[in-house]
């Protein structure tokens, strides 16, 4: 039955997941700016507005002046395009060049264009490493979504896995040590079965991950028990 349900679940996953993927690119921007142009929308003085660019397109963060305006915590952003520094939080050398991310880092990036997307008003996009003049996508914007969906993939994935091996509960005090413990609402995931804690060992790693519930399924040889615990104890104790 819960494989039948995760079946389900990877199913629906890899639906959202094509939509996704397919937000990252907005419709062909009317209006496309050069660098130079975006540079007089920093909120400055004689400035013509407050845009900011991410991977490509160019939103009006007018309306969240106190943040994106001069003094403002996030106003080294505007007047550019610095999608890396969204990630890094590095503001020293603020650019648009993410070739060396990973796939969860692009996912990341991704979340702050839906941001965006949702919360301000798109204003056209920003000609260069992401856009063409013409605003069609550039090779630099079609490797972001290539491993945006392996991203998402991923995210996919470990989501269809989470409702099968659900995080336990756990805690840790100086006095008592550490406990964990598993119920049928542990993880967040409510389901009508308790379930034992085990490590995840990951392949290639040499350790394991701790805290996972599992419904006792011996096929998954990537789970193990804990050292001394009986394989069927629903809550362990650790030093």
């Amino acid at each position: 039955m819960l494989k039948y349900l995760v079946a389900l679940i990877s199913i629906f996953l890899a639906s959202w997941l094509r939509q996704q993927v397919s937000n990252v690119r907005a419709s062909a921007p009317v209006r496309m700016l050069t660098e130079d142009e975006l540079s007089l929308y920093n909120g400055g003085e004689n400035s013509k507005g407050l845009y900011l660019a991410i991977l490509g397109q160019v939103f009006d963060v007018e309306k969240g002046r106190k943040h994106y305006g001069p003094g403002g915590g996030y106003h080294f952003f505007t007047g550019k395009g610095a999608s890396r520094a969204f990630i890094t939080g590095d503001f020293s050398g603020l650019t648009s060049d993410v070739s060396d991310f990973t796939d969860s880092q692009i996912v990341a990036l991704y979340d702050w264009l839906s941001f965006y997307q949702r919360d301000y008003t798109p204003v056209g996009g920003q000609w260069g490493l992401f856009c063409t003049e013409s605003g069609q996508p550039t090779d630099a914007l079609l490797h972001v979504e290539a491993f945006l969906t392996e991203g998402f993939k991923k995210k996919a994935q470990a989501q269809s896995e989470m409702q099968l091996y659900p995080a336990c509960n756990s805690e840790w005090s100086e006095a008592s040590g550490g406990r964990v413990w598993c119920s049928t609402m542990s993880g967040g995931i409510h389901r009508d079965w308790i379930g034992v804690p085990r490590m995840l060992f990951s392949p290639g790693s040499g350790h394991s991950g701790s805290g996972l519930s599992d419904p006792v399924h011996a096929e998954n040889r990537n789970l193990r028990e804990y050292k001394d615990c009986p394989p069927h104890a629903e809550h362990i104790l650790r030093e």
